[in-house]
């Protein structure tokens, strides 16, 4: 969620810049993806922190959305445990022409252990196609990478979740379909749904808080167990707000604890139903 998520200082923030700067220098008028997702009505920096499942603050979190000279909108996020494991994603966008929509030409997600060693990392390339997931060996030599070719016109969006999220905090449509690129065992493509499913209502007759869920759409059949084994993903917005993202609920990485991500200010019971 990229506005700015950051715990313990700006760490690999240059390494991913530059990644993200190469994604848009190789030609974002040719990125294949047919997302279309609301352009941010604000930019800058948003405080936020890191709680674990019982609540308990574990570490700093910042989210940042920015435009830069070219058009291209950059999200970058950090989240993670003071002292301990943290994630980084980043993002970057460029305009659809006469259209206040945008579209994904490069996703990375990069995980690091208390150590500052990788844990894992996932790339998503809208302009070749491609995604991959790549991790340590277990031997400790080199890197392991599984490839994953795209669908012709993919939906993926594992970093730009707030503003694929937008329509629905609207009350625009009623469900969102997307993609999710897992790198848990091995580099697999999983289509998602999201769906509101709480709006408190304002004094002034309005939303106050909107909670959206999402998770894998395995159809009729399988949506009872997937609910047994897929981890209760949400996100939370004010609609009211110019930066309408609070709060989100995700693993911190695959494989990794639970963990909330929470806007400053924000008391992380009003949260839960």
């Amino acid at each position: 969620m990229n506005l700015r998520l950051i715990s313990g200082g700006d760490r690999a923030k240059g390494l991913l810049l530059a990644i993200a700067a190469l994604a848009v220098s190789s030609g974002p008028a040719r990125a294949d993806s047919e997302l279309r997702l609301a352009y941010p009505t604000s930019f800058g920096k948003i405080q936020a922190a890191t709680f674990d499942e019982g609540r308990h603050r574990v570490g700093d979190a910042n989210l940042e959305i920015e435009k830069l000279e070219d058009g291209t909108v950059r999200i970058f996020a950090e989240s993670g445990v003071d002292g301990g494991p943290y994630t980084i994603a980043t993002a970057t966008l460029t305009p659809i022409v006469d259209t206040n929509l945008l579209r994904p030409v490069y996703q990375q997600s990069s995980s690091f252990d208390e150590n500052n060693r990788p844990i894992g990392t996932m790339r998503i390339d809208h302009t070749t196609g491609e995604a991959t997931c790549s991790r340590p060996r277990v031997d400790g030599e080199g890197t392991r990478t599984q490839r994953l070719p795209l669908p012709s016109r993919d939906r993926v969006a594992n970093v730009p979740l707030t503003l694929l999220f937008d329509p629905l905090v609207k009350g625009d449509v009623s469900t969102v379909d997307f993609q999710i690129v897992l790198c848990r065992y091995e580099a697999k493509l999983l289509d998602f749904q999201a769906k509101v499913v709480r709006r408190d209502e304002a004094n002034d007759g309005g939303d106050h808080l909107v909670e959206v869920r999402y998770g894998p759409d395995f159809g009729s059949v399988f949506s009872l167990l997937a609910k047994a084994v897929v981890p209760r993903l949400s996100f939370w917005f004010d609609p009211a707000s110019p930066s309408p993202w609070i709060a989100h609920r995700m693993p911190l990485y695959a494989d990794g604890p639970e963990v909330f991500v929470v806007r400053q200010g924000i008391e992380t019971n009003t949260l839960l139903d």
